[in-house]
């Protein structure tokens, strides 16, 4: 009997997706519920899983096409005596775990079993961190046998101790290009970007914020907070509280325009952008403003982790009304951020570093950080925009603001 393997239907709004990964070829036997494909959209991963158990016999689209839901993309025999082509797999389907495209790929690539590692995610599943540690752990035997195979190659080491010499002898006759193509999600960020830069009126306008506060108020407590929420204290909970209160001081910039029609929003959705191998993706912590600041740090945690491993959904990654940016992490001292459509500000911080400031008619050494707030200035003026960083800046320099709501 023959089974087909369809395109699922893919999320509101997505109209196609490209397929980026077979993980199987013609004639392998395959598991009920092993992820044979990966689907990327504009903003997701897909994985398709195999229906039932059997034989790969055919591959109708190949890596690199684009589907659209209900398209057939390979076909299935299923198979009376398929236990006795290969029963081994058969037994360790019921005992397979879940892998997100990373996490398998970074399996494959090392070639390590899965059943040897314990997942810390959800319904056991492995989560790249899991595996980069269980490499780590295990690093002393992998560099024990490279140390074995180095000796018995010594032209490989020769050969490896001169690669930038000969680098530098043919750089001026060989001058190596690569062609590939755009990932969907890079293309649709970049189709954003145009988008923000031609239909809004953009400006930024830029202020500092003391953060010895927050340094400290973050140091003393930092302990406390870890052993009774289970999850570290960052710098982004207090600007995600502060950028809360800021908006609800103003609320034009949680606002968005829909033509002829302005749409305020009576809810504060924050999009965090996070950076992945794929491209920048913002996912969306809903109702930020009903949740404490470890509610904050474990969306934040949980977003972090499941880019990392490929793992968003499409509805984490949908809406959002006012959205951060921290290049700080990447050492930006200053930048204009662009706009997220159809919101119509942003947020972007930037690195903490010392620098001299006068207070009280003395100059003093404080950890200082920059502060950039673009907006659409068709519906923000440039007093509220400046307003706007005026109060963050005054939740961050004095967190009583955000601890007593004041």
């Amino acid at each position: 009997m023959s089974i087909k393997i369809l395109v699922p239907n893919l999320p509101e709004s997505v109209v196609d997706a490209m397929l980026s990964t077979w993980h199987k070829q013609t004639g392998d036997f395959v598991n009920k519920g092993e992820n044979l494909i990966d689907l990327e959209t504009d903003k997701i991963v897909l994985e398709v899983p195999a229906p039932e158990s059997g034989i790969l016999s055919k591959i109708l689209q190949k890596e690199g096409a684009t589907v659209v839901g209900g398209d057939v993309l390979a076909i299935i025999e299923i198979k009376d005596s398929a236990e006795s082509i290969n029963p081994k797999t058969i037994e360790k389907a019921t005992e397979d775990i879940p892998l997100s495209p990373a996490v398998r790929r970074l399996i494959q690539e090392k070639n390590i079993d899965p059943q040897a590692i314990l997942g810390s995610g959800k319904k056991r599943r492995l989560t790249k961190a899991d595996v980069l540690a269980y490499i780590e752990k295990n690093s002393a035997q992998v560099t024990s046998a490279s140390t074995q195979t180095t000796q018995t190659k010594p032209v490989t080491t020769k050969t490896l101790t001169n690669t930038s010499n000969t680098s530098a002898k043919v750089s001026t006759n060989f001058r190596p290009e690569q062609r590939v193509p755009m990932t969907r999600l890079r293309a649709k960020v970049a189709e954003r970007l145009l988008q923000a830069q031609r239909n809004a009126a953009m400006l930024t306008t830029f202020n500092e914020v003391n953060m010895q506060s927050v340094i400290d108020l973050r140091n003393q407590y930092k302990d406390r907070f870890l052993k009774k929420h289970e999850i570290k204290l960052g710098f982004m909970s207090f600007f995600i509280k502060a950028s809360i209160e800021a908006l609800k001081k103003h609320p034009a910039i949680n606002a968005s325009i829909d033509e002829n029609d302005i749409i305020y929003h009576g809810y504060y959705d924050m999009g965090i952008a996070v950076s992945t191998p794929r491209g920048l993706v913002v996912p969306v912590i809903r109702d930020a403003d009903q949740l404490d600041f470890a509610g904050i740090e474990k969306s934040i945690f949980d977003y972090g982790s499941k880019a990392r491993d490929g793992a968003l959904s499409y509805e984490d990654l949908t809406g959002g009304t006012f959205t951060i940016t921290n290049g700080g992490i990447f050492g930006s001292m200053l930048s204009t951020p662009i706009l997220n459509p159809p919101q119509c500000a942003i947020l972007g911080m930037h690195t903490i570093k010392e620098r001299p400031v006068v207070e009280g008619g003395e100059i003093v050494i404080r950890p200082i950080m920059y502060l950039a707030l673009s907006y659409d200035h068709r519906l923000v003026d440039g007093k509220d925009a400046v307003q706007f960083l005026i109060t963050i800046k005054e939740c961050l320099e004095s967190p009583a603001h955000l601890l007593l709501n004041i």
